[in-house]
């Protein structure tokens, strides 16, 4: 299930006594490398106690939607945007109730309405308010507004009945969580992808940069990953883990991501992410620049372009079905716009790097996608993760179309 390394998951407990077995599926999720926020409801903690999923957890358990302590460092708003996947085990008869309805009384309630992420549940009640009428209406109504039910199961119940109403145990709702990471929206398909920096060397021991940090390259390489394309990640510069079933290439300035991500042409899509070094000096001195007085307090460097990846590799003959990224601190459109037309992209994804909430370094992203026809497709403020996603389904769904 490596689906689940480095996914964000915020587990919501609700107050069933199945919610015992919370616990062992936050062990097993964190087994797998998931990141686990524990959100209960006041009844969750009448069966078990908070300190248990904070100890298995490795995290504050969230419990009170004004809670201040909560607000200061990550509350509803801030947990909603961080998930990858929201999964409520237990769910009760109430909790369907109150989430068909849109009832947000509760942390857990109001974090559902807020997030972006795939939403999970796992019922958990006797048979027969699983069998009541009213209970099936929001089963049926949450189902058509995309949210996942796991189970429930057949067998013995805490009452002593039997029959249908049980949750699913800790394996089988980890494993249903790594599903719905599972996609094959791009299966057999190559996708190239850069990310990161270039560095260009002005002497043995300084370089020209820049702040980007790899995050949303590497972001998009997972998702694609998940979606089933063979990947190539061309990355400059950075300190991040490859993700997994990734094939990646590692590079320094922008001449060698040229040169590898021409190695590893063909490729049916290319994703230019990376942030990569307009100039590089001319001339890279031998030896360490010395501080020279005779010259002044200044130091002259003479500047020459460096080759446009992007624009190359849209150019070729067997051009990919190519995205570029634009980073800009202004006139973020426009600028994105005009470097789509002339690059020759099929799409470019804009987002504006002078807001520090969604900037380079940052664990968040919002961007515009833009296409041929100039129309523009805004995707809200969440987790890089969840962005590559969402990203990686709409690239996929626009290939498909071309």
């Amino acid at each position: 299930m490596q689906r689940l390394y480095r996914k964000r998951i915020v587990l919501g407990v609700g107050g069933g006594i199945a919610a015992y077995k919370s616990a062992e599926l936050v062990r097993r999720l964190r087994d797998q490398g998931a990141e686990v926020r524990v959100v209960m409801t006041s009844g969750g903690r009448e069966f078990i106690t908070p300190l248990t999923l904070q100890a298995l957890s490795g995290h504050p358990v969230h419990l009170d939607l004004l809670d201040p302590a909560a607000e200061a460092a990550m509350g509803h708003i801030e947990l909603a945007r961080w998930a990858d996947l929201v999964l409520i085990a237990p769910t009760t008869a109430d909790l369907m109730a109150r989430l068909a309805q849109g009832v947000a009384n509760d942390l857990l309630t109001t974090l559902v309405l807020a997030t972006n992420a795939p939403i999970a549940l796992a019922p958990a009640m006797n048979q027969a308010m699983w069998a009541d009428p009213a209970t099936q209406a929001n089963r049926v109504l949450l189902q058509q507004r995309g949210i996942r039910l796991f189970g429930p199961a057949s067998g013995s119940q805490a009452c002593g009945d039997v029959g249908m109403g049980r949750m699913l145990e800790a394996d089988d709702l980890a494993q249903a969580a790594a599903d719905c990471f599972e996609r094959s929206l791009l299966t057999g398909l190559h996708l190239l992808i850069t990310a990161g920096p270039t560095q260009e060397n002005i002497d043995p021991v300084r370089y020209i940069t820049n702040h980007s940090s790899g995050k949303m390259g590497f972001a998009l390489a997972e998702a694609a990953a998940e979606a089933g394309a063979r990947v190539t990640l061309v990355a400059g510069p950075v300190f991040l883990p490859t993700p997994d079933r990734v094939q990646r290439v590692d590079v320094v300035s922008a001449r060698d991501m040229l040169t590898a991500c021409e190695a590893a042409m063909p490729c049916d899509l290319f994703i230019a992410a990376a942030a990569v070094a307009d100039y590089r000096p001319e001339v890279i001195a031998p030896h360490k620049l010395k501080k020279d007085p005779s010259k002044g307090d200044g130091l002259l460097l003479q500047m020459v372009r460096n080759p446009d990846i992007l624009a190359t590799l849209a150019g070729r003959e067997d051009r990919p079905f190519s995205v570029g990224f634009a980073a800009e601190t202004e006139n973020l459109l426009e600028y994105a716009t005009r470097k789509l037309r002339d690059k020759n992209l099929d799409l470019i994804v804009a987002n504006d790097v002078a807001n520090p909430s969604i900037g380079f370094n940052s664990e968040e992203n919002a961007v515009t996608v833009i296409d041929r026809q100039q129309h523009e497709t805004r995707f809200s403020q969440a987790s890089k993760g969840h962005i590559a996603r969402q990203l990686i389904a709409f690239i996929a769904d626009r290939f498909h179309q071309a």
